[in-house]
């Protein structure tokens, strides 16, 4: 069974409206750790295992920092599973995954599509890594869920990059699609109603609830090769509620990586 590496990217230079998510990843191995659940996934599998291995946190200066780090664990044979930051670090993420996958699927679970071609003059903000993927050929497969804050410039990039979003106005979750290939998760905190996570910098109503992205996540028969969890903002959170929420999905993202 492969090795599953954690690590813990704290990076939040490409946040275009709030700072905060690089201060994250400890919090939200805090709430796993702090005894106030078990270790069993829902599936009961015991993510307490000799596999999975803890390289914590990273302080990034420079952006494409990221690449290497993630390479290297790559480079170990391992899975990596990557605790956020801002949603900027999933492109040198993936194109580090896209190394040793050149088929890769991914699952984007968000409020935004994250597909502009650049924002306020950053080509890697944190609204541009998916449109950085695609242009550069490093998803087969991109499936959006969650998203309710699209606007036509991202619609027209959806429709040049062959992306399939499933918005919330009209979500039907039996509709997801089959992953084919190697499946790469990226879950966005603002993905879920800020009822469920108010922790995150962007509060977009009308969102997901815990229970359908948990079930989401469950149902996938595709391998999870990778995932990141990404936009936890401590300084917007209430009662750690989005840092235990954060670790629930790495928990059960986890059990199904194993």
């Amino acid at each position: 069974m492969n090795k599953i590496i954690i690590q813990g990217i704290k990076f939040d230079d490409k946040s275009s409206y709030q700072k905060g998510p690089k201060l994250a990843p400890p919090l939200i191995r805090e709430a796993l750790n702090c005894g106030s659940a078990n270790m069993y996934t829902e599936n009961l599998v015991s993510i307490d295992n000799t596999i999975i291995d803890d390289r914590g946190d990273f302080e990034i200066s420079e952006y494409f920092d990221i690449e290497k780090i993630t390479k290297d664990h790559l480079d170990s044979g391992a899975k990596v599973l990557t605790l956020g930051g801002d949603h900027s670090i999933t492109f040198p993420i993936i194109k580090a995954h896209s190394q040793k996958y050149p088929k890769l699927d991914i699952l984007h679970i968000d409020a935004h599509s994250d597909l502009y071609d650049d924002f306020e003059g950053d080509k890697y903000s944190h609204a541009c890594p998916f449109a950085r993927i695609m242009e550069n050929g490093f998803a087969v497969k991109l499936v959006q869920v969650g998203i309710r804050t699209l606007n036509s410039h991202q619609a027209q990039q959806a429709d040049k990059f062959n992306v399939e979003i499933h918005q919330m106005k009209d979500l039907d979750l039996t509709q997801i699609p089959k992953f084919k290939n190697p499946l790469y998760i990226s879950l966005d905190m603002d993905g879920f109603d800020p009822a469920y996570a108010p922790g995150v910098s962007h509060h977009e109503p009308g969102g997901l609830t815990s229970r359908q992205v948990i079930d989401l996540i469950q149902g996938i028969d595709a391998e999870i090769i990778g995932a990141d969890i990404v936009e936890y903002n401590p300084n917007r959170d209430f009662q750690n509620m989005t840092a235990f929420l954060a670790a629930k999905m790495m928990k059960e993202i986890l059990g199904k990586m194993m």
